[in-house]
């Protein structure tokens, strides 16, 4: 008989965990149409690798590992979401790398504002601290207007949130000023 009952338990935990799922997806959804949140987007799917080549240069997009054609239509199904769902956009920054760029661009349809603390930390563990000390005044900044959106990476997002997020997942973060802020969630976007 227990084992029925714990059965019956995980069968209504399983039928209840994507309704539960798509609430909270919901709330954030809303959150973000209101604005004064931050958003950090890791940038869309990219060629096979990790990291980038030796010998990259930040000036030269042809020595870096760039978005996949998977990636930029990954890329612009997060785009159509936002505008679908009516999010107001303000500020728009991005990591100096050419895959957090075009994702901006292929996203937002504009041109972000580099900014270098955004970058991948990925193999620089020296940074690591500096970086983002650089960046939780940003974060932590209430947006003058709409939500400031932020494309960087999954190493510099988990040094800075403790969030691993997927490639063109969004965290979104509510900013507190004074380096502080608080994870509002998570939001995926399926291609």
């Amino acid at each position: 008989m227990r084992g029925l009952a714990l059965r019956a338990l995980w069968l209504l935990a399983a039928w209840l965990a994507p309704a539960l799922a798509h609430a909270a997806d919901e709330a954030v959804w809303r959150l973000l149409q209101g604005g004064g949140q931050v958003v950090l987007i890791r940038h869309a799917l990219t060629t096979p690798g990790v990291g980038d080549p030796e010998g990259m240069t930040l000036s030269d997009c042809t020595t870096q590992r760039n978005l996949s054609d998977q990636g930029r239509a990954h890329a612009r199904t997060l785009g159509d979401a936002l505008r679908t769902r009516r999010v107001p956009v303000g500020e728009v920054l991005s990591s100096p790398w050419c895959r957090c760029i075009e994702t901006s661009k292929l996203v937002l349809g504009r041109d972000p504002v580099i900014e270098p603390s955004l970058g991948n930390l990925f193999g620089r563990p020296e940074r690591s601290d500096a970086q983002v000390a650089d960046l939780r005044p940003r974060v932590s900044r209430q947006p003058a207007e709409g939500n400031t959106v932020m494309f960087s990476h999954g190493s510099t997002i988990l040094a800075l949130t403790g969030v691993s997020p997927d490639t063109s997942e969004m965290v979104v973060l509510t900013p507190s000023g004074d380096g502080r802020f608080a994870l509002a969630g998570r939001l995926r976007v399926r291609p």
